[in-house]
């Protein structure tokens, strides 16, 4: 479960004023918090449930049905089922998300869900898994550079009931009342992360966690407008202090009607509740579980909020008759979908969902709304990466090639893949049976037609 290949940090590292704090707030508990720190940090995975199978092993992450620590930590990059969206590498604590989901959404319903600060997409994967597949998650992230790595790492999570968004958290002041539940994971000090990243520890200082609580109350004031009566928020930061945590709450229920939700937990987790009057929150220390610093509450908007008015008349352009019956074979449960024709390019999302996307697409800067299909060219059908990685996909209809692992590294690589196969046309590319790719079979050679910009760039 440690990653043995990496320096821990030392004890003369941690700066002195969080030292200080730190050792009045966990009293005898220090000596163990230091030599928790002086230890390699954990190495974990979440699985993609929807391209592989969950099962129960020793190693599981007890807060998650999904979560897996390993032993020691392999070459992501090179290995073809991290690329084709078979898990997720992410931070175990972080993976308490599902706790505080399940135990206050109705999981089962068709909830309109925003991950607010979501790159590079740990969260929103995580929600995707825990989210009914007629709900509809916006993956937002205001970097426009962090937003790309968002929506790479949502495509590959196969997905069509989610928008990725490039947005300020102000702008979704122009949908009152739209979402069900709003995740927070906001930006912080990352004090949490001192054991991990030694850039978290020399950019620390107590004006940066000044800076930080500031920044955290105006997102959760821009965004808050957004959230119905009765919507659940769930609030997080990879941090200890009480400014950015139970200080900007506390702060939230003085300008805001909340109640605190309190989550049942198993003492064996070792998590530190804290209540704080009418404040409840988690959270996460290393020396008492396997896991970095982490902080979570979840609250209820109980004020009265007006609601957006849904677009009724949608402005998407249909696909051609002609082009509707080719692809109705492609996708599973097809006509549950909605295809629209956007540059000829085709895309598909949850036919249910169409007047909220409308709404999304009208109101704020939108990356990309489902699933790309295909390309339409000349009246021929050139099909998306993403698709290829799509949990609708129908694999039955398409040919699919087998590679091994050096012909998948190759693949991904995008270098020539050389593989026989005596039939012309599109053909998926598989690596353990999870499709990774697109290939166009020709009279005398394979276009490998995995992104440019996704390639391996590993040597």
């Amino acid at each position: 479960m440690r990653d043995e290949s990496k320096q821990s940090m030392t004890e003369d590292q941690f700066p002195q004023a969080f030292k200080k704090r730190e050792q009045a707030c966990l009293g005898n508990q220090w000596d163990d918090f230091v030599k928790a720190h002086l230890q390699p940090s954990p190495i974990s995975i979440r699985l993609n449930p929807g391209k592989t199978g969950i099962g129960e092993v020793k190693l599981s992450i007890p807060w998650t049905r999904y979560g897996r620590y390993l032993n020691n930590r392999p070459s992501f990059t090179l290995d073809p089922t991290f690329h084709a969206g078979k898990y997720y590498v992410q931070e175990a604590s972080s993976m308490f998300l599902e706790q505080a989901f399940n135990q206050t959404s109705n999981a089962t319903a068709a909830l309109n869900v925003l991950d607010l600060c979501a790159a590079p997409g740990g969260k929103s994967t995580h929600l995707l898994s825990l989210m009914n597949r007629d709900g509809l998650l916006v993956s937002n992230e205001v970097i426009q550079s962090r937003a790309a790595v968002l929506s790479e790492n949502i495509q590959k999570w196969g997905h069509c009931n989610v928008v990725v968004t490039n947005n300020d958290p102000k702008d979704f002041q122009r949908l009152p009342g739209f979402f069900d539940v709003i995740v927070v994971d906001a930006p912080c000090s990352g004090e949490g992360l001192f054991r991990k990243d030694p850039a978290a520890v020399k950019e620390w200082s107590e004006d940066a966690v000044a800076l930080c609580s500031k920044r955290q109350k105006r997102i959760l004031s821009d965004v808050w407008t957004a959230l119905k009566t009765g919507g659940i928020l769930i609030y997080s930061t990879c941090t200890y202090n009480t400014q950015e945590n139970e200080e900007n709450l506390k702060w939230l229920s003085q300008e805001y009607e909340v109640e605190y939700i309190p989550l049942e937990l198993k003492d064996e987790w070792g998590i530190v509740t804290v209540k704080d009057n009418h404040v409840i929150g988690y959270r996460f220390f290393p020396h008492l579980l396997e896991g970095e610093g982490f902080f979570l509450t979840v609250l209820r908007k109980v004020n009265g909020q007006s609601e957006s008015k849904l677009n009724l008349r949608s402005s998407f352009t249909p696909p051609s008759k002609k082009i509707k019956e080719q692809i109705s074979n492609w996708i599973l449960n097809s006509d549950q979908k909605t295809f629209i024709n956007r540059n000829d390019r085709l895309q598909f999302f949850p036919a249910n969902k169409i007047q909220e996307i409308e709404t999304l697409v009208k109101n704020l800067r939108v990356i990309v709304a489902g699933t790309f299909l295909a390309t339409v060219k000349h009246d021929k059908l050139i099909p998306e990466h993403s698709f290829a990685l799509s949990l609708e996909l129908n694999r039955n209809f398409f040919r699919t090639i087998s590679l091994e692992k050096e012909e998948a590294i190759q693949y991904l690589k995008k270098d020539s893949v050389m593989i026989s196969y005596d039939k012309k046309g599109f053909a998926l590319v598989s690596f353990e049976d999870i499709p990774l790719g697109w290939v166009n079979v020709l009279e005398n050679r394979i276009n490998n037609l995995y992104p440019s910009e996704w390639r391996i760039r590993m040597r």
